[in-house]
């Protein structure tokens, strides 16, 4: 059950839309699902292995001393009865709430240890260890405040269970009293009840534990069902079927898109055609929609009308895995996994040979530099690829995308920042990549886009402009023309600087 739960919500949280991962700490939600984990072990381990004989045992001794004695029975009964009550009552509304609230600050714990640690490199550039440890001794001040007023809740219900155990023995042996001043209990039978009740009342402090522990389970366990109750965001239509995507086609058809919480369309009506094989510049300024034009490409986003196809398939008829598993994609700012580079650049097909990988790596110009790797192909590249320059893992993640061989290719200024020597062997190897592909380009620096077939100028979620760069640079008044000037201006006084 365990394994069950925890690869059912790992699946979930992988299927969460990109808005929901990038408003969430990756630890926070890796103690959602270890703590509800083990709260399944808690849970069923008190069910099954503790409250259930417990309940058995309580049961059979109260039914046994009411058939021998039914009034003591029926004292011991309502005993009973009361002292669950209120034990179910003190936790459940008492103890409880806090530990919910306890548990909350444990996860915003978890967050704030893996936000610092995974960015200890700007933490080290800085100097700011003092002001992480300061930051993080906030969190777990409020953690500590939350899960002591929990702990103390927990004392003060134990504290009643006693006392109202302690009174349940005063009315058992006020009750024995009663009936041997009456004639009607001798001795022995007041030492029978007695050492009955001394047993009933083991198993009556057990009970409360036990009713203790499954609080603190169900507690455990909350964020976790919130976290399965967390809508997809973006989810596959009932019995979709894979894509397939051949000459690598796209069309927007009358496309209207807006983020959630915004009242204004980005987009309104949006219609463009990009042919099979063309290679496309998306120029303009920041927030002008074009990093949102390949976001809906992959599905990130569901266009709020209209339909985008692919090969004159709607994409919302189809499984988003198939869509992106024949979308390549080399970012800005590549993410490796703390894998050896095989696995790293074989992540975007696992069947792939070595030799395989090998090619993909010399495409690339990534082959030279791994080959001085003291472990080669085996090398460890650190979280993220810290271990790596961003030239190195900008040529991984090319050598990714050559493996992939996917019909569409989207690349977003996969050679800003770096050095010239690094610029040059990626925008070659880029060069080679993109030969066969339908190609979108995000352009932030325009001199990348100068020899594509087309340039598709936005702003403020419309096309202003498009042709190729002579066209657009001959436009009085354009866009792109002022943009491209200003680059241009930028670079100039850089040089006499």
């Amino acid at each position: 059950m365990m394994k069950e739960v925890v690869n059912e919500s790992f699946f979930r949280v992988q299927r969460f839309s990109t808005d929901w991962h990038a408003n969430t700490f990756a630890g926070s939600t890796v103690r959602k699902m270890t703590r509800g984990m083990w709260a399944i072990d808690l849970f069923n381990d008190t069910i099954l292995m503790a409250m259930l004989p417990s309940v058995v045992m309580l049961v059979g001794t109260t039914v046994l001393l009411a058939a021998f004695w039914p009034l003591m029975g029926l004292v011991i009964g309502l005993g009973s009865v009361a002292y669950i009550v209120l034990t179910i009552v003190l936790t459940v509304k008492f103890v409880a709430p806090a530990a919910s609230l306890s548990n909350s600050w444990d996860t915003r714990t978890g967050g704030a240890l893996a936000d610092a640690v995974s960015c200890n490199a700007v933490v080290k550039s800085f100097g700011a260890e003092k002001r992480e440890e300061q930051r993080l001794d906030w969190v777990v001040n409020k953690w500590q405040g939350r899960t002591s007023r929990t702990w103390n809740r927990g004392n003060i219900n134990g504290t009643v269970q006693m006392a109202t155990l302690l009174i349940l023995r005063g009315a058992i042996l006020l009750t024995g009293i009663v009936l041997w001043q009456q004639g009607l209990a001798s001795a022995g039978d007041i030492a029978f009840v007695l050492t009955s009740f001394f047993v009933l009342q083991a198993y009556l402090q057990d009970v409360g534990m036990h009713i203790r522990n499954l609080q603190r389970s169900v507690n455990d366990m909350e964020e976790l069902v919130e976290l399965n109750a967390e809508p997809y965001g973006i989810a596959d239509k009932r019995g979709a079927k894979p894509i397939e995507i051949g000459d690598g086609a796209i069309a927007f058809d009358a496309v209207t898109f807006k983020y959630g919480g915004h009242i204004k369309p980005l987009y309104e009506n949006f219609s463009v055609d990009i042919k099979s094989g063309e290679k496309i510049g998306l120029v303009g300024h920041s927030g002008s929609g074009k990093t949102t034009f390949v976001k809906l490409i992959q599905r990130l986003h569901d266009v709020t009308e209209g339909k985008i196809l692919i090969d004159g398939q709607n994409i919302a008829d189809h499984t988003q895995s198939s869509l992106r598993g024949q979308i390549a994609i080399v970012q800005q700012e590549p993410i490796l996994f703390h894998r050896t580079l095989a696995d790293n650049i074989a992540y975007a097909r696992p069947t792939a040979t070595r030799d395989e990988v090998i090619q993909a790596a010399v495409m690339a110009n990534a082959h030279d530099f791994i080959m001085t790797l003291p472990k080669g192909y085996e090398t460890m590249v650190g979280e993220r690829g810290v271990k790596l320059s961003g030239g190195e893992r900008q040529r991984v993640a090319i050598a990714r995308a050559f493996l992939a061989d996917n019909p569409i290719l989207i690349l977003d200024e996969a050679t800003s920042s770096l050095d010239s020597e690094s610029e040059l062997l990626i925008q070659q190897a880029i060069e080679r990549l993109m030969t066969g592909r339908t190609t979108l380009v995000i352009a932030h620096r325009l001199s990348t886009v100068r020899a594509l077939d087309r340039i598709l100028v936005f702003d403020k979620g419309k096309i202003v402009e498009e042709g190729d760069h002579s066209a657009l640079i001959r436009r009085e008044g354009g866009i792109y023309r002022r943009l491209f000037e200003k680059q241009a201006l930028e670079l100039t006084k850089g040089l006499v600087a």
